[in-house]
Order: structure tokens, then sequence, then C-alpha cells
């Protein structure tokens, strides 16, 4: 016979004694550094730690041409990692102005825990002349998460050909040196052509070349200040078997666009990645605020994003309205906005600020020209 036992459950716990200890820490230490928050004191010290604004710091600057430099960059804890291919944004700041811009990264697997991305300066621009000729290790980054889709299949197609030309190539010395750093490396066939306009303007020229000369891949370098552009109507005599080929190109949209062309032609799949350059954007005092739904809100450079459009009528998500609960942010997917606790800027750019936009506070930032919030 079976004799039931009644069970003992353990009585029911509170937080326990380490729990209530830090919150009251924590409370003792935002009481310390009143007006400032904690977070604050931590992003000056630990700037990296995880659950923080994701940021990255410059650990190295590696010229790689006399207008094209790399950076390694140390990630914050909350990096969640990328392809061989995508893309990381950045928001770099230049004199009292927070700029962001797209860069691929341009490495595979790195034991350090770091990123790079390699930088061209071009002509009149700000923030690419900023990182190539300014920037110094130390120097503190915004980033987001990587994206992208000119990534390779999986698996790995047995017959690759690679068309990049300029910058063109950074996406895609990301995808070799993956390729080659891995325990088993790929053993495909590989063309890689590429063109600049002299052989020293060749962006990873030296080791390009030392995959060439180790029968890694096939190299096809062409200069334009000797051999001309591109002519895509020669491409079917360079490449014999194009239509084996698993077929990715990077580089100038005029390029871009003829390969496309050739490539429809001949009933062909070509992945394409677009560099597109950034158009301006003028800071000011005050400006509209667009939002998704098209309803235009007239802001002046002292009024909060939030508090115009809520006199407006619309119905916008807030907390505490000091610029600490962050209930406030939206996405900022064009214009620029100004702090009116320091004045500083933060400026979104049309196909550089990636699909996401750049979230910004409304209780604290005022419109500093016209802007779009994706709400």
């Amino acid at each position: 016979m079976s004799i039931a036992v009644p069970s003992r459950r353990a009585p029911a716990r509170g937080p326990g004694l380490g729990h209530n200890l830090r919150q009251s820490l924590r409370r003792f230490a935002d009481a310390a550094v009143t007006p400032l928050q904690l977070d604050d004191v931590l992003d000056v010290f630990h700037p990296l730690r995880r659950g923080a604004e994701l940021r990255g710091r410059i650990v190295d600057v590696r010229p790689e041409t006399v207008e094209a430099t790399t950076l390694v960059v140390k990630p914050g804890r909350d990096w969640a990692g990328h392809v061989p291919g995508q893309y990381v944004r950045m928001g770099v700041d230049v004199e009292g102005v927070r700029l962001w811009r797209t860069y691929s990264l341009t490495h595979g697997p790195r034991a350090d825990g770091c990123i790079s991305v390699t930088v061209k300066a071009i002509p009149d621009g700000v923030v690419s002349n900023h990182l190539v000729h300014r920037a110094r290790p130390g120097q503190m980054l915004q980033l987001a998460q990587a994206q992208g889709e000119f990534v390779l299949p999986q698996p790995i197609p047995q017959k690759l050909l690679l068309v990049t030309a300029g910058s063109g190539i950074t996406p895609v010395i990301g995808m070799l040196r993956n390729l080659f750093s891995r325990a088993t490396p790929y053993a495909g066939d590989i063309v890689l052509l590429h063109s600049a306009m002299t052989r020293d303007a060749v962006i990873f020229g030296p080791e390009l070349r030392s995959y060439a000369a180790r029968g890694l891949l096939r190299l096809v370098e062409m200069h334009t200040d000797t051999h001309g552009l591109l002519d895509v109507a020669e491409l079917d005599a360079v490449v014999p078997d194009l239509d084996e080929r698993t077929a990715y190109a990077c580089g100038p949209a005029g390029l871009l666009d003829a390969l496309q062309d050739h490539y429809d032609e001949l009933g062909l799949v070509l992945t394409t990645e677009r560099f597109r350059p950034a158009a301006p954007v003028v800071a000011g005092e005050g400006g509209t605020v667009t939002f998704a739904d098209g309803t235009v809100v007239e802001g002046d450079g002292a009024t909060p994003i939030l508090d115009a459009a809520e006199n407006a009528g619309v119905l916008m998500p807030s907390g505490c309205r000091m610029g600490i609960c962050m209930s406030c942010v939206l996405p900022m997917k064009e214009g620029a906005v100004r702090d009116l606790r320091n004045g500083a800027l933060t400026v979104a750019v049309p196909g550089e600020t990636g699909p996401s936009g750049v979230p910004i506070q409304t209780c604290i930032n005022a419109a500093a020209g016209p802007c779009h919030l994706d709400h």
C-alpha cells in the first residue's frame, strides 16, 4: 500500500539580498552624480559595455593607398557579428555634427573580435576625408548592426566571377579573406576582374596579387591610365566560361548598369552592390518635420520635435520627456536635428543611413532643417 506524502514547497522568495544591494548601490550612484545619470558616467569610462548604445573605438589606422585607409575598430559587446560582404553604418562626429555613412566590412574572422572598414577619400567628402586623413586610435564611433544582402550563397559555388572597380573591392576583400582563412581553405575557381585609375591606386593591391601568385584566384587588373575603362563587351573574351560562374559586381553606377544590361541580354544572373553618393544635408535653425503618413509639422529651433508634433495633433510616443527613458525615440530617415542640451547636430543622409534610419530622441531634439521621421 502506498502512502501519499505531502510535498514541501519552498516559500516564495522576493528579490534576494544581492539584488536589493545592487539596487541600493545604483540609487546611491545616481544620486552622487546628479544631475547626470550613472550611465552618463559609464559612457565615459566604459562605453563599450553590454547594454550601452552601440559604439566602437578605433584601435588602429592603416594607410592602404594615398587616398584610402583601413580603420580597425573594437565594437561594443552588443555587436552581433556579420557575414562577409555586408556593411556597417557608422556615426562620425565632425566639428560638432554627427554624420552617418555606410562602409563595407573588409575582413573575415578576427581572433581579436575587432571589425575593419576601408575608407576612400572622395572630393568634398566630409566624412571620408575626416576618416582617411584625421582619424586616430582611441577615437569613438557610433555603430549600427551589420546589414546587406551582398553575400555569397551557401554552399559556396565552385566557380565565381567577381567584378570590382575602385572602392568596390571593399566588400569583396572581406569575402576573399574569409574564404582563404578557413581551416579548409576554399578550393574553387575564382576570377577577379578589378579596375582602378592606376596600379598604385589599387586598394589591397599587394594582397590581391599575392593571392594570384599563390594560385588562389585568377586576377585580371585593368588600370584606366593605360588600359582605359573596362569595356563590358569584352567580358566574354576575358572570361570565356561566363555562363558557368556565379557573378558578383561592386563599383560605380555606370559600370554596374552596363554589366547588368550585358547579363540581362545573356539571360544570366548578376548580384550587385551599389555605392551611392551622399546628398548634402544643410542644417539650419528650425524646419519642417514630415512623418511617414505625409503629415508635415513646422518646428522652430528651440521647440522639441515631440512638443511641436503634439501641438499639431500628432500622437507621439513619450515618457520622461527629459532625454532619459528613450520612450520617445523615432527613426529619422533624412534631415538634421539639433540636441537642445548641447547643440550637437545629428544628420541622416538618404542612401547612407540604411533602411532603418537614425534613431533620435524627439523630446530633446529640435528640427534643424527639413527632416523626415518614420512614425
